[in-house]
């Protein structure tokens, strides 16, 4: 027990409950917006009520309002990882830790990961303080190529982590679904077909459909939970990489123009990225996936982003064709390669202003949040960063956050554990014992 002590201590610093919204102002700011719009000197950003009243470099602060001094500093958007697995998921390996995916579950467009969510994960801790601050949390696939409806979460050190549950619909196309469809992609596209038609026919007659549980080839849960995608209320995420199944795909979105389609991966996006702009349909994409790591994405190259970017096409990062999905903080980074790219002779990257909104507003809007979160602009949520300096440098530290207009402790369990054992000489007890 008494080596239980400092643990739990320790892990009492994560559970307090931060203060309520306050109305504050973050001046002398090299202000970004997170549109896509160049950084503001001498910017000011004003939070009311948990939501961004204005920001800009003419904003007059209301007497009375609590100032911070950015000092120059970087002041961006909250930072929204496109593509994750955050919060439900502790340890990838660990099947009791992880509830991304049921592969003996009759169930699988029906299953919400929102109940799942757990905003005490390490992972969820530790990207808060990189700046994170809200996350797309998708489900994984199993047995089926629908993984089920994912949710919009915020890092917030509170317990209702859950900005908007059941805000799409994931499936898996490509290797992967053709494998969960029976070995085909043909079998895939079937399947994709029949489970929309299935879902109509219970939109027309809900108390009769038949549903005959695990044997069906929807059930009643499952076309109760197309509903909303067929009716074009929520967008259904698709994983895809390949060129020529994204042009499949894209002849289905013709067919049925109600579907609000967000492809994610798209290694070979630039090979059909003219397509993609004219359907307007936005992708989330593995930034630097360039390495023919499957069939599938055979013609990967670092300047995909910046090509599918060129001719017109809402591109957004994130984390699908990472090892680990949970690491959103890495997007920083990617944003940063993706600029790099642009003095590389050949290459095509995204210049600063369009890579960091690539990790702020692009995701918000694919998602079909862009009026919530994801910017600076007035109404949005308060999610606000100061920066030691450039975030997309990978020496950028989070000097501040603020998520819905309150400011976030940034502890993490590995600076904690970095402070105790910084000096090597022991107290009274050893420092495993100590607060």
């Amino acid at each position: 027990m008494k080596r239980l002590l400092p643990l739990l201590a320790s892990a009492a610093a994560f559970v307090a409950l931060p203060a309520a919204a306050q109305s504050v102002a973050i001046i002398n700011a090299r202000l970004v917006i997170g549109d896509g719009s160049a950084p503001i000197d001498h910017g000011t950003v004003l939070i009311r009520d948990g939501k961004v009243v204005a920001a800009g470099a003419q904003v007059a602060v209301p007497q009375g309002v609590q100032t911070v001094d950015a000092g120059g500093h970087y002041v961006t958007p909250g930072i929204v990882a496109g593509f994750t697995r955050l919060g439900i998921v502790e340890v990838d390996g660990v099947d009791a830790t992880n509830d991304s995916g049921a592969a003996t579950s009759p169930f699988h467009a029906s299953i919400d990961v929102a109940p799942a969510v757990n905003p005490r994960t390490s992972a969820v801790i530790l990207n808060r303080a990189e700046g994170i601050t809200r996350a797309i949390v998708a489900p994984d696939n199993r047995g089926s190529i629908f993984a089920g409806q994912g949710a919009v979460i915020d890092l917030g050190a509170d317990a209702d982590a859950v900005t908007r549950p059941r805000a799409f619909q994931f499936m898996e196309y490509g290797e992967d679904g053709a494998g969960a469809a029976g070995g085909s992609r043909p079998a895939a596209i079937a399947a994709f077909r029949n489970a929309l038609a299935q879902a109509k026919l219970y939109a027309r007659n809900p108390a009769g459909y038949s549903d005959q549980g695990k044997d069906a080839l929807l059930t009643r849960a499952d076309a109760e939970a197309l509903q909303p995608v067929i009716g074009g209320k929520v967008p259904l995420l698709i994983h895809v990489e390949r060129a020529s199944d994204i042009l499949v795909l894209l002849d289905i979105k013709r067919e049925m123009p109600a579907l609000k389609l967000v492809f994610v991966g798209v290694s070979e996006g630039w090979m059909v990225a003219s397509q993609l702009a004219a359907a307007r349909v936005p992708v989330i994409a593995s930034a630097l996936s360039d390495l023919p790591a499957s069939f599938e994405k055979l013609a990967a190259t670092q300047s995909n982003v910046g090509r599918m970017k060129m001719a017109g096409v809402l591109v957004a990062l994130g984390m699908i064709g990472d090892n680990d999905a949970q690491q959103a903080r890495y997007e920083k980074q990617y944003a940063g390669n993706l600029v790099a790219l642009t003095r590389m002779p050949g290459a095509t990257g995204l210049d600063w202003n369009a890579a960091f909104a690539a990790i702020s507003s692009a995701p918000a809007e694919a998602i079909g949040m862009g009026g919530e979160i994801g910017s600076l602009r007035p109404g949005r949520r308060g999610d606000v960063v100061i920066w030691s300096n450039d975030p997309l440098e990978l020496d950028a530290a989070a000097l501040g956050v603020w998520i819905d207009g309150v400011k976030q402790p940034l502890d993490t369990r590995q600076r904690m554990l970095r402070d105790r054992y910084m000096q090597p000489q022991e107290g009274s007890l050893p420092k495993a014992y100590q607060h």
